[in-house]
């Protein structure tokens, strides 16, 4: 198959590319690409496996998936680029950064973390990894991965986002769980990668999120020479569906200071 992957794409300027989180796809940053297209070139991709874009062949690898994404970005005719992702999104971004360090003028990251998965978070995705290829079905993300992705106050006070997040989530198959999830435990330890990155960075993270917290967010600045940090309030793992105004409003702040 192409490298090429399926992407929405607003805007024109500079370029800024928006990675996913697991398992949802492009339609995530939807907001977000509206929102700053009055100033920039704003990319979504849909990562291997998940939206319009097919698997990958071969190993699981969070490498494979960064190469996709500069297949996608060779293919636009992209060289530079703001690079931002959300969870798994963050780990490709770092994944990226550690290949093309040349190619990226500012990083953002969000609701992510640096560090490798421990023995038992990598047990734990090979479970639901196992799981889903032998059910033949989505059971066990729904029941054990989709509740974490939303912030309590979120789910209390605006269940349309927890349905949107769950219609997004039905619609992965069983084998692109198992890829990236096993993608997602093979890869390393990513804070030497942070602390050689020169370029002006961003760290955004919900103030509820459970999957990567406050104390995530804060070890990516410290290593970062030249980042800063933003809380989305009342806001859990998937910020930037729960408070997309607030989001985008970082981001956008964040944007304006690379340009002055």
């Amino acid at each position: 198959m192409s490298d090429v992957l399926a992407y929405d794409e607003s805007g024109a300027g500079a370029s800024v590319v928006l990675l996913h989180a697991f398992p949802v796809h492009a339609a995530m940053w939807d907001a977000q690409r509206a929102g700053l297209a009055d100033e920039w070139r704003v990319v979504t991709p849909d990562l291997p496996g998940f939206g319009r874009s097919a698997r990958l062949d071969g190993a699981p690898s969070l490498d494979a998936v960064a190469d996709a994404v500069l297949a996608t970005l060779d293919s636009l005719e992209i060289d530079e680029f703001v690079l931002g992702g959300l969870s798994l999104g963050g780990y490709v971004a770092m994944a990226l950064l550690r290949r093309a360090p040349e190619r990226v003028s500012g990083l953002i990251l969000v609701d992510t973390k640096a560090s490798a998965d421990a023995e038992a978070a990598r047990d734990n995705r090979e479970r639901i990894a196992s799981t889903v290829v032998s059910e033949r079905s989505m059971r066990v993300v729904l029941t054990d991965v989709l509740p974490g992705l939303v912030g309590k106050r979120t789910k209390r006070r605006r269940g349309e986002v927890l349905r949107s997040v769950t219609d997004m989530v039905r619609g992965a198959s069983p084998e692109s769980i198992a890829w990236i999830q096993r993608a997602m435990a093979a890869r390393p330890d990513s804070f030497d990668v942070l602390r050689a990155t020169s370029v002006p960075a961003l760290v955004i993270v919900g103030e509820d999120d459970e999957i990567a917290p406050l104390s995530e967010a804060e070890a990516m600045v410290e290593a970062l020479p030249n980042a800063s940090l933003v809380t989305v309030p009342a806001s859990g793992h998937l910020s930037a569906v729960e408070d997309p105004l607030a989001v985008t409003h970082a981001i956008r702040a964040f944007l304006e200071t690379l340009d002055a």
